[in-house]
């Protein structure tokens, strides 16, 4: 809090004093919790692109100068350094892992990967063709069936720490069965010795008479991608998270809901749309400067996938390090992507029109992880479950640190009612 710093609001000729919120960046936040109570007024801020929701340690983003930082440690460092589970360490416990925490970490998510046998005959109740992401989300609920002693409220730190595992297993294994389910494959178990990304890539693509061997490159790629969606603030998925989990539902619960938050096309299911609009144009005889023009017609009701964000109004970081991942995977795997030569047309031709540059529309994190999850084997399809995949240590720090904190309450938005007034029945 600004020492002695206040801002003052004037409603109906009276003074109302609220104290002044400042973070560890110098970031600044007027603290209106006593609004209401003081005035009987609330705040109207439509997609609460003004309003922040919590106080949070876990990760910085300043979209004006396009910097993304988890606990500190720059996103660009991390992806070039550190490996998936010590970033999701890192989330969740606040600090990086020493060496021997790291390994028995990585022991046990490993030896905590296998699911219930009963989790795979869910799978059956849905039809071949439904989304992987609606199987994600009713698989984690499902989840909550099988551990009863995550379920309670209070969970101890000790308990918190089995979750922690517990999900960072599980989740893999079953984001992979998922894909072995939709093209009628059975599900390969966990390889306990294999690291997570070679595991995960393992349970996908071996079959009973071949197993999966990853090419350096794509694992690289993949532990990049994880890395790199692991946590973005207070974004609409994350939110989701918070706000389920504020009624004290668990956390198998939260994460479902933080799933079907992600699947949204404005969201996390951009990188899928981002793919299908590049085969549009690539059917379309691979001219993108009619889509550019699209793009700017505003009675037009195409919308350039990959460009822009809620957020940053410079260069997506992680766009920065994935543009250069993406275009050395293609190489090293000695692919020939058309797509991707409409999408560097497509960046090329948005970053020198005025209508692109005046509106700050940069290329964002989408616009080339669909790429490299395509060349790296993976159904555009199940481009949102890696996503989410990605995230999952993002929401339980976020989980873990809402039902930690002093201040916890059950989230309970306000509205500004529009509807008819009283009226009579008879």
């Amino acid at each position: 809090m600004c020492k002695n710093k206040k801002v003052r609001v004037t409603i109906d000729s009276r003074d109302f004093d609220f104290p002044v919120i400042e973070g560890s960046e110098k970031e600044k936040g007027i603290d209106i919790s006593s609004l209401r109570s003081e005035t009987g007024y609330v705040t109207l801020d439509v997609g609460y692109a003004n309003t922040g929701s919590t106080q949070s340690s876990i990760t910085f983003l300043d979209g004006e100068k396009g910097v993304l930082r988890y606990r500190g440690y720059p996103i660009e460092q991390l992806a070039e350094k550190a490996t998936f589970l010590e970033v999701a360490w890192l989330l969740f416990y606040g600090e990086m892992p020493t060496d021997s925490e790291i390994e028995s970490f990585s022991q046990k998510v490993a030896l905590g990967g296998d699911l219930h046998k009963d989790i795979s005959n869910l799978f059956g109740g849905f039809a071949q063709d439904s989304h992987p992401m609606a199987i994600f989300s009713a698989g984690t609920m499902a989840l909550s069936g099988y551990h009863p002693d995550f379920l309670k409220n209070g969970l101890s730190k000790e308990d918190k720490d089995r979750l922690f595992v517990c999900v960072m297993g599980q989740m893999a294994t079953l984001a992979a069965n998922i894909f072995r389910f939709k093209y009628g494959k059975a599900p390969i178990n966990p390889d306990k010795s294999k690291s997570y990304e070679q595991n995960f890539l393992h349970m996908m693509f071996s079959e009973d008479d071949k197993e999966y061997r990853s090419s350096k490159s794509v694992l690289e790629a993949l532990r990049v991608l994880l890395i790199l969606h692991a946590d973005h603030e207070q974004n609409c998925s994350t939110s989701a998270v918070r706000l389920i989990g504020s009624s004290l539902s668990n956390c198998f619960a939260s994460l479902s809901g933080g799933i079907a938050a992600l699947w949204g096309v404005l969201h996390g299911g951009a990188n899928q749309k981002m793919i299908e609009m590049l085969e549009m144009i690539q059917n379309d005889g691979c001219g993108y400067k009619k889509y550019i023009e699209k793009a700017k017609d505003k009675k037009d009701p195409f919308r350039l996938m990959g460009f822009g964000h809620r957020v940053y109004r410079k260069l997506d970081p992680r766009a920065n390090v994935i543009r250069a991942k993406c275009d050395a995977l293609l190489e090293q795997l000695g692919k020939k992507d058309p797509l991707l030569d409409i999408a560097k047309e497509l960046e090329r031709t948005a970053l020198e029109d005025e209508y692109f540059i005046e509106r700050k529309l940069y290329p964002n994190v989408d616009f080339y992880s669909g790429i490299m999850y395509r060349a790296m084997g993976i159904p555009v399809e199940m481009f949102t479950v890696l996503f989410s995949l990605g995230r999952i240590p993002g929401w339980l720090a976020h989980w873990k640190e809402m039902v930690e904190s002093s201040s916890f309450r059950i989230s309970r938005p306000r509205q500004i009612y529009t509807g008819h007034t009283e009226r009579n029945l008879f």
